[in-house]
């Protein structure tokens, strides 16, 4: 994907430096893999699922991450990756 910008330059670098590095390896994650539920996260990046939980809240918390209800599923959320525009 060299024609993709990574998320660095796509984020504000203050929003994602102070986050851990779980929200990181999530945000990377979404940024490859595109809108996921927590657990296909989860199955992708091996932590565990409430260690998956916590880095979204801290990236919903952050304006880096949106969620919203499955259609297939109304039990999950669909996680997207809200890129900012420098």
């Amino acid at each position: 994907m060299p024609d993709q910008p990574s998320l660095s330059t796509q984020t504000a670098s203050s929003d994602i430096r102070d986050l851990p590095p779980s929200a990181k390896l999530v945000a990377k994650t979404l940024e490859y893999d595109g809108d996921s539920t927590q657990s296909e996260i989860a199955e992708s990046t091996l932590l565990p699922s409430r260690t998956v939980r916590y880095a979204l809240t801290q990236l919903e918390d952050n304006g880096l991450v949106t969620s919203r209800i499955s259609f297939m599923d109304a039990r999950q959320r669909i996680y997207t990756l809200e890129l900012k525009k420098d």
